[in-house]
């Protein structure tokens, strides 16, 4: 399924968040929203998942106007894992995970519970089914809200931060998972590197505007890093998987 994002403009007490935003994410692709602290990234997001409505423009799925279909019928195609997720009631984990069925019917069904287990295995929390889920650290319980929204059997995956919390290894495996997930995934990623080892196309936003889009090899270049991030970078590849990495420091002072 096909996200497109066309000339999106979002407002928040009269402040102008994200302006005409144009932001395409082919049927199974892997496309990666980096941009620094207070970009627009999250906001950007949060019209997507239907948290915040467009002042201006459009969002689609396969053609169809997101914010004009029913809440049920949206929340079958695309799932999301915002950056902050609380709770009020501790839940057991599996009870957390089994949510994600709440979009779909029979979801006491033995097929659901199924669903369910399967997406706690993929996700590495299956042994935790029965913890609360506030007693989880940070990172399980990273992993047992994206285990929710593979859950709920997506066709679009929406992830803002999704490696909040998580150790390098869980990192790797989250974002290796995800992209063999088959799923259209959009995720605000803060780590370049993550960023640029697992995404077919990157969005660079800048002050709520794209400033650059393409792949990976082509946008993360030291004069743009310079610009929007306030670094210098130097680009290598990856001895293992040819994949480009970077390595920062600080631009020289101005003088």
């Amino acid at each position: 399924m096909r996200l497109d994002i066309d000339e999106v403009t979002i407002e928040a007490a009269g402040a102008r968040l994200v302006e005409d935003v144009r932001l395409a994410v082919d049927t199974g692709a892997f496309v990666g929203l980096v941009g620094p602290n207070g970009s627009g990234k999250s906001t950007l997001l949060r019209s997507v998942y239907r948290a915040l409505r467009p002042a201006r423009g459009t969002i689609r799925l396969d053609g169809e106007a997101l914010h004009a279909m029913r809440p049920r019928a949206a929340a079958r195609v695309l799932a999301a894992l915002p950056q902050e997720s609380s709770a009020d009631f501790d839940f057991t984990v599996a009870e957390v995970v089994a949510m994600g069925r709440l979009p779909h019917r029979d979801r006491t069904a033995a097929s659901d519970r199924e669903i369910c287990a399967r997406a706690m295995t993929r996700t590495g929390v299956a042994h935790l089914a029965d913890r609360g889920f506030l007693s989880l650290s940070g990172g399980e319980k990273q992993r047992a809200l994206i285990a929710r929204a593979l859950a709920q059997q997506p066709q679009v995956l929406v992830l803002d931060e999704p490696t909040n919390h998580l150790d390098i290894a869980h990192q790797l495996d989250v974002l290796t998972l995800v992209r063999d997930s088959g799923l259209t995934v959009l995720a605000a990623l803060h780590d370049l590197n993550l960023a640029a080892a697992h995404c077919d196309v990157l969005y660079v936003i800048d002050g709520g505007r794209i400033a650059a889009s393409g792949p990976p090899h082509e946008v993360l270049e030291p004069a743009l890093l310079a610009s929007v991030f306030g670094v210098r970078a130097h680009r290598v590849r990856h001895p293992g998987t040819g994949a480009l990495q970077l390595l920062f420091d600080l631009l020289p002072p101005t003088t």
